[in-house]
């Protein structure tokens, strides 16, 4: 580029951007729980699903998508996948367009399985994170809560 603005701009992205950086280490700590969760067929995006709902009991989508910052597209391709895997089943609602589901007995079993290999891949990331780092993200993550929940 010729705009000598355009090009510090350039530099400042391509050095400092904190999108790019985030989105570089959720690849990274997504794939070592997805490997260490794929001998039971499932990802982690399907844990943080499985874990949230074993924690609400039954849930309607739109209260799952504000509690795990979920658009419904990603939460509902979700939820079928894991339905038709009989890990979550669909519990009967007056709204019937609300659709509630909750954890199967298949996916409380699974869930239970899953939690070595889960807990084995956190400790692998608190090592290649750090303490620090870890603890950063712990307090960055409340205020995000604490944000959004105003508005």
């Amino acid at each position: 580029m010729t705009n000598p603005e355009a090009n510090a701009t350039i530099d400042d992205v391509a050095a400092e951007c904190i999108a790019v950086r985030l989105r570089m280490v959720n690849r990274v700590v997504t794939n070592i729980y997805d490997d260490a969760l794929r001998p039971l067929g499932v990802k982690v995006s399907q844990m943080n699903i499985l874990v949230a709902t074993a924690k609400l009991g039954p849930v309607r989508p739109a209260e799952m998508c504000k509690r795990l910052h979920l658009d419904v597209s990603t939460l509902s391709r979700n939820v079928e996948r894991m339905r038709a895997r009989g890990w979550i089943e669909i519990v009967p609602d007056d709204d019937g367009r609300a659709q509630p589901f909750q954890l199967s007995r298949e996916g409380e079993n699974l869930l239970q399985e899953a939690l070595p290999a889960w807990s084995r891949a956190q400790e692998q990331v608190r090592t290649l994170l750090g303490p620090r780092f870890v603890n950063e993200l712990n307090r960055a993550t409340k205020r995000v809560r604490e944000t959004t929940a105003k508005q």
